[in-house]
């Protein structure tokens, strides 16, 4: 019988065929949203921009310590598992909600939580509705294979309301129909809506109702059967949230390094090798990828703070020293 301590340095020791094939490649490949403000979305240069966005060129740094070594894949919601799935790209950072189902049936695992939201709906804001009960007989544009289909039907059918769903494949083609009348409101993440009503001509003529109808978690997901590689994406996005929690910014990264004598801190910089080799990465991986993109704090303010034009407060998302969800596993 192997003793515990055994057992973990076995496990610690098995191949992950992922990490062996971005590393042969010379690149990660990270499937990303077809365009939402906040997330993902190409600049004006095409250039892509956004948290998920932000988070797979962190991951990249973590690997290579390069944060371009990374491929994107617009993917939409209705082929996004079945892309990971197939091998067509390594990890998902998708605004993909964590269910049940999608972990035990897809032969996928999400990570770890890096985004909390919920369902919502928007509409005019000279419609006159208040509530969402007000909506009896609208009509509501949602978007294919996402949880929203199923909150919105589920909702309306508990409180005996009609609607009449008209379904799109991606979100700015349910934009387009928003604005163009087509819909009487859009329902999906309340996120998702403040990226859409920043991106309307003029984004005052939109409100998103205050009431929310679900949890939707946001994970990172990679195909089931490679530990090693689940425990890096995991341990990752842990490590971009620790990083706030402790101060350690982009700016201040390097001083930390050099001068910190938490062994906190030690750990997670690469000061003590323990975190590193225990994944398969450099020492510095947590290090680098937080002198590539910032810790989750700086990620979340410039990508969908209240200074950008998605203009979303943290809510959920403040650290939970200051009332949010956001909670670090220990990394030690």
């Amino acid at each position: 019988m192997a003793f515990a301590g055994t057992a973990q340095a076995q496990q610690n020791t098995n191949p992950s065929p992922t990490l062996d094939a971005i590393r042969a490649r010379g690149q990660l490949i990270c499937g990303i949203h077809t365009g939402v403000a906040g997330f993902a979305s190409p600049d004006s240069r095409g250039v892509w921009q956004g948290l998920d966005v932000d988070l797979c060129r962190g991951l990249a740094a973590a690997i290579f310590n390069d944060p371009s070594k990374v491929r994107f894949v617009p993917l939409s919601s209705s082929t996004r598992f079945t892309a990971l799935g197939a091998g067509e790209i390594d990890v998902l950072f998708r605004t993909s909600t964590e269910t049940m189902l999608r972990d035990t049936t897809l032969g996928l695992r999400f990570a770890t939580t890096y985004f909390y939201d919920g369902h919502g709906f928007m509409v005019r804001a000279n419609s006159g509705v208040q509530r969402v009960r007000d909506m009896d007989g609208a009509t509501i544009c949602l978007i294919q294979g996402t949880t929203n289909e199923q909150v919105t039907a589920d909702y309306f059918r508990s409180v005996n309301v009609r609607f009449q769903p008209v379904v799109f494949e991606r979100t700015d083609q349910a934009a387009a129909a928003l604005a163009a009348g087509r819909c009487d409101s859009f329902g999906t993440d309340a996120s998702q809506l403040a990226a859409v009503r920043s991106s309307m001509p003029t984004p005052a003529d939109w409100t998103i109702l205050p009431e929310r109808f679900s949890k939707e978690p946001y994970g990172a997901y990679v195909r089931r059967g490679d530990d090693n590689w689940f425990d890096i994406v995991r341990w990752y996005t842990t490590a971009i949230i620790e990083a706030e929690e402790q101060g350690i910014t982009q700016a201040n990264a390097e001083e930390q390094r050099r001068t910190s004598v938490n062994p906190n801190t030690r750990r997670l910089l690469g000061v003590t090798p323990e975190l590193g080799q225990s994944i398969k990465l450099d020492p510095a991986w947590a290090y680098n990828a937080i002198r590539a993109i910032g810790n989750y704090g700086e990620l979340y303010e410039r990508t969908m703070g209240e200074d950008t034009p998605v203009a979303l407060p943290r809510g959920p998302n403040r650290l939970w020293t200051n009332g949010g969800l956001l909670y670090a596993l220990p990394m030690r």
